[in-house]
């Protein structure tokens, strides 16, 4: 039967850590693609972002690892649960 494990005061701090960066990636990436556009391209908001081609590129480099590394643990469980074949 399953305990009930309750986080520890490391476990909360690095899963609000990561919620907080989550946050920040989404606001940040939101502002930078939908709002962006519609301000003068002199104003000073620019400077705190990449280049516009970027929101297409990092998105798109980071579905590729994503893709690499889901395939990768794939194939490592596929060939660690093999099962050799019997030899009569």
């Amino acid at each position: 039967m399953l305990q009930h494990m309750k986080a520890t005061g490391a476990d909360q701090a690095v899963g609000l850590g990561l919620v907080g960066f989550s946050l920040f990636l989404f606001t940040y990436y939101t502002v930078w693609v939908i709002v962006l556009p519609f301000v003068d391209s002199d104003h000073v908001i620019h400077s705190y972002f990449l280049p516009r081609e970027y929101s297409v590129i990092l998105p798109g480099v980071a579905a590729l690892i994503l893709l690499l590394c889901v395939g990768t643990f794939i194939g490592v469980v596929t060939w660690k649960n093999r099962t050799p074949k019997k030899v009569d």
